[in-house]
């Protein structure tokens, strides 16, 4: 990327947690994979990547974002390797994560982490791959790693990655980590799962029809944990499953309405606010380094 001035030590990029407003699975590929339905919802909530540019190409990370989880296994130095190798770079990274969202929530924190470093290492790097050539990356990283690399609130079929903009109106939501990390390949095996819904479309998702979860009967069957939260969360409205994490929501109009809501609820649960974002906080910092970063004419 020409005509980019000398990098900072650190920046800071945002990677912004998001919903699944519905999930739904209408069948299998020949490879296993299952096909899904679903709305992304990105929030204006998430944690926070800092990067530093390094000269000798070598990766490293700084603490640990995911308990258990070795360096070399982290989604943010695995998608930081992939950019080097697709882009031929020489250049090397420091990496630091502050974690906010709950691991197994279904918020997708590990897939909007290296969806953060992919981006705000292309600019950093000046490797200048591109939204459409970064996605195709993240793909190899996770089925939720493109939407978070494109920034905005979609419509979502295939794996996850075929992806159409939507226009969502703004909303606050009250959230809720019931504190179980729920692994996603074994609920997908779930006898229970069902895996062969009818096949929605956005009018029914317009209409406001209840559309659901696929997989919040089955976690609410096994999990007390999530079963408890659904119960204290049905005092304020109508809560909803994200993903195939343990993670709750319910949508309201308004901070003010979320907020009082969210006193409402039991003490000891462990309930957030967060506002639905028109675009990804990412994307917005992404053109604010641009913009500070290259030198006027």
């Amino acid at each position: 990327m020409t005509g980019i001035a000398p990098t900072p030590a650190w920046t800071l990029w945002p990677a912004p947690a998001k919903l699944n407003l519905f999930l739904r699975i209408t069948g299998r590929r020949d490879d296993g994979y299952h096909l899904l339905q679903t709305v992304f919802r990105i929030l204006e909530w998430g944690d926070t990547v800092r990067l530093r540019v390094r000269d000798d190409g070598r990766i490293r990370r700084h603490g640990v974002s995911v308990p258990g989880v070795e360096e070399a296994d982290d989604l943010t130095v695995r998608a930081s390797k992939l950019l080097q190798s697709a882009a031929n770079c020489t250049q090397g990274a420091d990496i630091i994560i502050d974690k906010r969202i709950p691991a197994g929530g279904g918020f997708g924190g590990g897939s909007s982490d290296a969806a953060s470093v992919l981006v705000g290492l292309d600019a950093l790097w000046g490797t200048g791959l591109g939204t459409d050539r970064l996605a195709e990356l993240g793909l190899k990283l996770g089925a939720d790693v493109p939407v978070f690399v494109r920034g905005e609130n979609a419509w979502a079929e295939g794996v996850g990655e075929r992806l159409s903009p939507v226009e969502l109106p703004p909303a606050w939501y009250v959230l809720a980590d019931p504190g179980v990390h729920a692994p996603t390949a074994t609920l997908f095996k779930a006898p229970e799962l069902t895996r062969d819904a009818p096949a929605a479309t956005i009018s029914d998702f317009v209409s406001g029809g209840p559309l659901g979860n696929a997989f919040e009967p089955v976690l609410r069957a096994r999990e007390p944990a999530v079963e408890a939260v659904f119960a204290a969360l049905s005092r304020i409205g109508s809560p909803r499953l994200t993903g195939s994490g343990s993670g709750c929501f319910v949508e309201f109009a308004t901070r003010e309405a979320a907020e009082a809501a969210l006193a409402a609820l039991p003490t000891g649960l462990r309930a957030w606010v967060a506002e639905g974002a028109h675009a990804s906080p990412l994307h917005r910092a992404l053109a604010d380094w641009t913009k500070q970063a290259t030198p006027a004419p």
